[in-house]
């Protein structure tokens, strides 16, 4: 579709090299959320923890799925991701990048837990906004602000829940653990009884599988939306799905919808259905003869991803509706057929997966020790004992585990050091957290998204200026 010269392949492959070290930083910089607590509380050593740590992180991206890494990509429109200038789509991903990539490693650097999924929606949602600036302002077209909601309330609520659960857990521990030591403080140098290690490693091993399950998946997304931005013949369409088995679907869906009663119908709707049958009219004459994505012309391609997007978007639109009155069977038939065109679209080679996981994997063994030390002693007054350590683990393994099932992304850095503090309220209350250090927490917090969303706002408009 689009003819790379050498300076837009040296551009690519300078964006592909951006989206490694991204996930490289996202893994020693949230890789001590997960090994805090068996290194803090002398249960593994740290060369063995981070080891541990890396390898259940590199196997959580590979068993992770895509659904995550196929809402990062949502954030942003098609008609934005894919622009007819391909020199325009770079800038847009090197800004999102190097935006993420700069406050990430400067938090990092300050020993300060601030979460890489924030990070990462912030410069999304700044590219976004950059648009009103640019020449044909789109406007609030270049956000897919309900995918953006979604994503938001899903970021929002998880310190809260984090914060709740740690508390609940540690009363939990409280009424069924009467091994005093389990409260109490490590010793340095000393190791915890063996009953105490042995839940450590499963915390810490749990934390680590499903941040690689859902932030794996946050650096798939990206390095899927540089390929189809850049790349859209060739990363637009999964080439194993039959395109004419997406076609019968897409068919069913239109048939489905069609058939509804339209009485209570409003404008919104009925645009919606109009949005199903003309693309649903498009996708069946342009794969008309055709199997697999190979006999589909490359200019083509994406405008059948095109189909897809629109024709999914508008019959989840409908099955919301309270004007939709459907049967169950009805309902369970376009959820069904939903999925099923999906896959065409919501897919990663294996090639990207694998990189993501070994750049995840390698980064989660290197740089924990200074938000370790945030964690295990500046939170609270006293430091984390074995007790609090488990239960922000739990809630956060738990909380990250329920986010990836339901394909949203959430912030592991949030859920565990919110988990600690809710440990460390369960003990002596709000007077037993450090007031510095939790202000410095929630300011990175609060920060994250206002500063990415300008910085990477102002990186995308000036390489669009030297570009154009």
């Amino acid at each position: 579709m689009f003819d790379l010269t050498t300076g837009l392949t040296i551009l690519l492959v300078l964006a592909i090299i951006l989206a490694c070290v991204f996930e490289f930083i996202n893994g020693f910089h949230d890789t001590a959320n997960a090994v805090a607590t068996v290194i803090y509380t002398n249960s593994l050593k740290p060369t063995t923890a981070v080891v541990y740590s890396g390898v259940l992180n590199f196997v959580g991206v590979l068993t992770g799925g895509i659904g995550v890494a196929m809402g990062i990509v949502n954030l942003l429109p098609m008609e934005v991701l894919v622009d007819s200038n391909v020199s325009h789509g770079l800038c847009l991903i090197l800004a999102i990048l190097l935006s993420a990539i700069i406050w990430n490693f400067g938090t990092w650097y300050f020993g300060i837990p601030a979460s890489s999924s924030h990070t990462i929606i912030g410069s999304i949602l700044g590219i976004g906004l950059a648009f009103y600036f640019l020449p044909g302002n789109v406007g609030g077209s270049a956000v897919n602000w309900d995918k953006a909601k979604d994503t938001g309330w899903a970021l929002l609520i998880s310190p809260f829940a984090g914060f709740a659960c740690a508390i609940a857990i540690m009363f939990i521990f409280k009424s069924f653990v009467k091994n005093d030591s389990f409260y109490k403080e490590p010793i340095p140098g000393k190791t915890p009884p063996w009953s105490i290690r042995i839940l450590l490693w499963l915390t810490c091993g749990m934390v680590s599988f499903f941040h690689g399950q859902n932030d794996g998946q946050k650096g798939v997304g990206l390095l899927m939306m540089i390929l189809i931005s850049v790349l859209p013949a060739y990363y637009s369409l999964d080439s194993n799905i039959n395109l004419q088995e997406v076609n019968t679907s897409l068919i069913t869906i239109e048939n489905v919808i069609q058939t509804s009663d339209t009485a209570h119908f409003g404008k919104d709707e009925f645009k919606n259905l109009n949005t199903i049958k003309s693309h649903c009219k498009h996708f069946s004459e342009a794969t008309n003869g055709a199997t697999f994505t190979e006999n589909i012309e490359r200019s083509g391609r994406f405008e059948l991803r095109k189909d897809v997007v629109k024709i999914t978007k508008a019959a989840d639109k409908l099955l919301k509706s309270p004007n939709v009155a459907l049967s169950k069977i009805e309902t369970d038939t376009l959820k069904k057929e939903i999925s099923k065109a999906k896959k065409l679209i919501e897919f990663a080679p294996s090639w990207v997966i694998l990189l993501i996981s070994i750049c995840l994997g390698l980064g989660t063994m290197i740089g924990w020790k200074r938000i370790v030390k945030t964690l295990g002693e500046k939170i609270g007054k006293q430091h984390m004992s074995y007790a609090q350590g488990a239960s922000a683990e739990i809630v956060a393994s738990i909380g990250i585990g329920i986010a990836t099932a339901y394909k949203a992304p959430v912030s592991t850095t949030h859920m565990l050091s919110s988990g600690i503090m809710g440990s460390m309220v369960a003990k002596k209350g709000l007077k037993n957290l450090q007031k510095k250090t939790i202000i410095n927490i929630l300011l990175a917090w609060v920060l994250t998204l206002p500063v990415t969303i300008i910085l990477s706002g102002s990186l995308f408009l000036l390489f669009r200026a030297i570009t154009d």
